[in-house]
């Protein structure tokens, strides 16, 4: 039994059975709040929100009907052979992806979705197309539970995989299941909450929390910053290949200023330290390193924030330094939030919402604060005005005026 789902107006989307129906499927459908029957098109027609979604999943999935045995889906029996096909493709898809430019972060989040789909379904290897595609992205939602995000993530790695792997023609792929991401309003500390969460922190750690709020970059951004990276006299902050592979510029605070210059100093020491032992290469960006082959001991090209220890080149055996990795700066902000009392579930990225959230309140503009912090879309940018004072938080109740 085949199921259509396809997008059908602003409000609803369609679903038609393409080789007849049973009761209990009938039943699911019937049994979705909205839903109603178009007799011209002999489609259903859902609507098309959160809950109407999840019912409709809900209601099918406990026909039993479609459901893919768990063992089957989490557990498959993969021969060599198999294991061989599947290395086979995932080779293709990251050369296709770095042909493109794609970040190693989002190389390794395809791979992973992409043998997952594969160790499932490559029995099927020459026919496999949209019908495998929803199962999967069904048994992720309904098995799983994972979230709307994670799911359309799975979905985009598939789709980049069929269309470029596979050659399959994008049109044939229009009717694959998108999830609806729910809206969430971010978590946004106060200005009294930001000083006690900094004042929690200490070293590199808090200098790198200043710098979160101070200029909302991502936390990867801000730990991936080389000493170029910095113009004093421009007063400026370059990020280099941000979310999106985009470069943008931040300002550098004031406050800042003297402190940065310090920490700069240090990691100078801590370089030529490096040099005398015979050490003090760093990884260059792109082709850079054949360009400048003297360029991974520069200063110039240094990490703002090393990480402690050495790093040991497998291939070469040369040792050199990487910057502080993500895990101990998450773990820093989230001590320190338990330390300050502050009951929420704040992390690294909370400081960049309450930058965004903070100038607004101050009067700049959304467009401004959309380039600063990198977003393609100024709608991207629109969820801070859901958080201002202005909202719900600044509406003084009836109950109050008794």
């Amino acid at each position: 039994m085949n199921i259509s789902i396809k997008s059908h107006d602003d409000s609803n989307f369609s679903l038609q059975f393409l080789d007849g129906f049973s009761t209990q499927v009938l039943n699911a459908v019937r049994n979705v709040p909205g839903r109603r029957w178009d007799n011209d098109k002999r489609i259903w027609l859902i609507p098309d929100n959160q809950n109407a979604t999840d019912q409709l999943l809900q209601n099918i999935y406990e026909t039993g009907l479609f459901n893919m045995p768990e063992s089957d889906f989490e557990k498959p029996v993969i021969s060599p052979n198999q294991d061989s096909f599947i290395n086979h493709e995932v080779e293709k898809l990251i050369d296709a992806l770095s042909v493109r430019h794609y970040s190693e972060h989002t190389k390794q989040s395809y791979k992973k979705w992409v043998a997952d789909f594969l160790r499932i379904y490559q029995s099927k290897a020459d026919s496999m197309g949209e019908r495998e595609i929803n199962e999967y992205l069904k048994n992720l939602a309904l098995q799983k539970h994972v979230s709307a995000s994670t799911q359309n993530q799975a979905l985009a790695a598939l789709l980049f995989y069929f269309r470029y792997i596979k050659n399959t023609p994008v049109l044939e792929l229009g009717s694959v299941i998108h999830a609806k991401k729910k809206e969430r309003v971010p978590v946004v500390f106060s200005r009294e909450e930001v000083s006690k969460v900094i004042e929690c922190m200490y070293g590199t750690k808090k200098l790198i929390a200043k710098l979160l709020y101070g200029t909302g970059m991502r936390l990867n951004e801000a730990l991936s910053l080389r000493i170029l990276d910095l113009d004093f006299d421009r007063n400026e902050i370059i990020i280099r290949h941000g979310k999106g592979d985009k470069d943008r510029h931040v300002m550098i605070p004031q406050k800042l200023v003297p402190e940065l210059k310090v920490h700069i100093e240090k990691v100078r020491q801590l370089h030529n330290q490096d040099l005398r032992d015979g050490r003090g290469s760093v990884t260059l960006p792109g082709a850079l390193a054949g360009k400048y082959p003297d360029g991974c001991k520069e200063f110039k090209w240094q990490w703002l924030f090393p990480q402690k220890n050495r790093w040991t080149n497998a291939q070469t055996g040369e040792q050199g330094r990487w910057h502080l990795d993500e895990s101990l700066m998450q773990r820093a902000v989230k001590q320190a939030v338990l330390e300050a009392g502050v009951n929420k579930n704040a992390s690294c990225h909370t400081f960049r919402h309450s930058f965004a959230t903070h100038l607004l309140e101050i009067g700049y503009d959304i467009r401004t604060i959309q380039e600063l912090l990198g977003h393609s879309d100024v709608s991207t940018t629109m969820i801070y005005t859901h958080v201002l004072n202005r909202g719900a938080g600044g509406v003084v109740s009836p109950l109050d005026r008794l």
